[in-house]
């Protein structure tokens, strides 16, 4: 009975805890790389926490507000210019922004869909993104319809593999986005519909604990 109960707890306190790890190290990294002329003293004296994540996001509204006309479009594209003509800096920055667009566009459709493929081998499947369809300079070298997949690692989505697969041997399901990470994240514990866990080991009798 106390392993019953002990488990229900750690399935309703380990998911806060986590979130509220993550949260504090989002608002600690954002407060210490604001630059200390960005921070009023009333802030460093009582310790506002949380101040560096707001500016952030205050940061990033004026920014788009600014970009939004035809003179702040037209800096934009000045600034870019400039980036463009350093060595090292041209690279990484039109890698990131190409990235970035592409996966932040409302009409892109780049991890909008996820599909069932069979890696690393026949026979064995996983859950994938659809990132885009190969450019005219791979597309002219394969047979047939390919498109392109992410295939991430479990339990870190930020790393996986690229691969461009025949269409025919993807298989789309209706699974969101979010859905399919929690899949992978979990290591496939939480099954796309299944019920909370912790109201699971709630119902189990106590033989079964």
């Amino acid at each position: 009975m106390l392993k019953k109960y002990f488990i229900t707890g750690l399935l309703i306190w380990l998911p806060l805890t986590i979130t509220f790890w993550v949260i504090r190290f989002i608002v600690t990294a954002m407060d210490d790389t604001l630059p200390s002329w960005m921070t009023p003293s009333w802030v460093e004296i009582y310790h506002v926490p949380g101040f560096g994540l707001a500016m952030a996001g205050v940061i990033v509204l004026l920014t788009g507000v600014l970009t939004a006309n035809i003179v702040g479009a037209w800096l934009l594209k000045l600034w870019e210019a400039v980036l463009k003509r350093i060595p090292i800096v041209s690279t990484i920055y039109s890698s990131v922004k190409q990235v970035s667009d592409t996966v932040l566009s409302p009409n892109g459709q780049a991890f909008r869909k996820a599909v069932l493929v069979q890696y690393p081998r026949n026979g064995c499947w996983t859950i994938a993104f659809v990132t885009g369809s190969p450019g005219p300079g791979v597309a002219e070298h394969l047979p047939g319809e390919h498109v392109s997949v992410y295939v991430p690692t479990t339990p870190n989505p930020t790393s996986g593999f690229f691969l461009i697969l025949p269409k025919s041997e993807v298989i789309e399901v209706e699974m969101s986005v979010d859905t399919a990470l929690k899949y992978i994240v979990s290591m496939g514990v939480v099954a796309p519909g299944a019920p909370a866990r912790a109201a699971e080991v709630a119902r189990l009798p106590q033989s079964d604990i």
